[in-house]
């Protein structure tokens, strides 16, 4: 018999709009969402709801928006009787994952998510950089790359997002050396990402003690079920790993392609994406043709499962 495993949204998933639609519909939503206002120095609804775009895309704005729907999503499914038996989620996205295997608490992933948001956009203003998705290049080639580019500059590979796309951040100057190479050596496509920030790289320093520091004061439970960890791609069981995963998570690369494949070797044969959007599922869908998954980020597509 296989096993369900939902997988959570991280950044670039965002959209103006997402999450009215729930709120609208159904009275647990309302109440994540009043709950996250009062947490949060700004509105949730009024961002998440009305935008403008170019503010929510803001690292602070973002992550908040994206947690506390998938959160929502997750809820509604269990509600329903779709519950996860693995769960992983893409950077941010690890957040939602920790709260579905009750790890951590609504309120304090949270928290969490409100100061990493913080943190991160501050390093971004402090340490300027940028990110782009290289495609059709393999891990190795990419690899080197960034060995090569990254003597006089930064340069990382920060997401392991499938065999085929791989996404890379540092300095403008080390990324864009890095982006030319990539084309000599035959790549696809070299894609620069609109983002606030260089992430999971070195240049996120400040955000990770920072980050380190918060994380001690928050309570963090074994989780009751496996969660795979972006830093490692193995399932993490106990609570003092989450902690250290969290905090290395913000300058490690994600990796989601072995996370992925790791996750269905264990038993996994059907897939939620829980979430605005559905980046994650064409990712998979795209390496994994007969697995089944779905991605669910309106009540339509909520309805449709159930």
């Amino acid at each position: 018999m296989g096993k369900r495993a939902f997988i959570y949204p991280g950044q670039a998933s965002q959209f103006v709009g997402m999450g009215s639609d729930f709120y609208e519909k159904y009275s647990l939503a309302r109440d994540y969402y009043e709950q996250a206002n009062q947490l949060l120095d700004f509105s949730l609804t009024t961002m998440s709801f009305e935008g403008p775009d170019e503010v929510l895309k803001q690292t602070k704005y973002t992550q908040p928006a994206i947690f506390v729907l998938s959160i929502i999503i997750s809820c509604l499914l269990s509600e329903k009787g779709i519950s996860p038996q693995m769960v992983a989620g893409h950077s941010l996205g690890e957040y939602s994952a920790l709260v579905a295997a009750e790890a951590l608490t609504f309120e304090s992933a949270l928290k969490i998510v409100k100061v990493r948001g913080e943190f991160m956009q501050k390093a971004g203003e402090e340490n300027p950089g940028m990110m782009a998705a290289i495609i059709g290049l393999e891990e190795k080639a990419i690899e080197d790359i960034c060995a090569e580019a990254s003597q006089e500059s930064v340069v990382q590979v920060a997401n392991f997002n499938a065999p085929n796309q791989i996404v890379i951040s540092g300095t403008i100057s080390g990324v864009s050396q890095a982006m030319e190479l990539a084309k000599q050596r035959g790549a696809l496509k070299t894609i620069p990402l609109v983002t606030s920030g260089a992430f999971h790289s070195s240049l996120m320093n400040n955000a990770q003690e920072s980050l380190r520091e918060f994380l001690e004061t928050i309570e963090i439970k074994d989780p009751l079920i496996p969660v795979y960890a972006n830093v490692t791609s193995e399932p993490i069981t106990a609570a003092n790993q989450i902690r250290m995963a969290l905090y290395k998570q913000v300058t490690h690369p994600v990796r989601w392609t072995q996370s992925i494949q790791n996750m269905i070797g264990d038993g996994a044969d059907a897939f939620y994406e829980v979430g605005p959007k559905n980046v994650l599922t064409a990712l998979l869908l795209r390496n994994h043709r007969r697995i089944q998954a779905v991605a669910i980020g309106t009540v339509e597509k909520l309805n449709n499962v159930c």
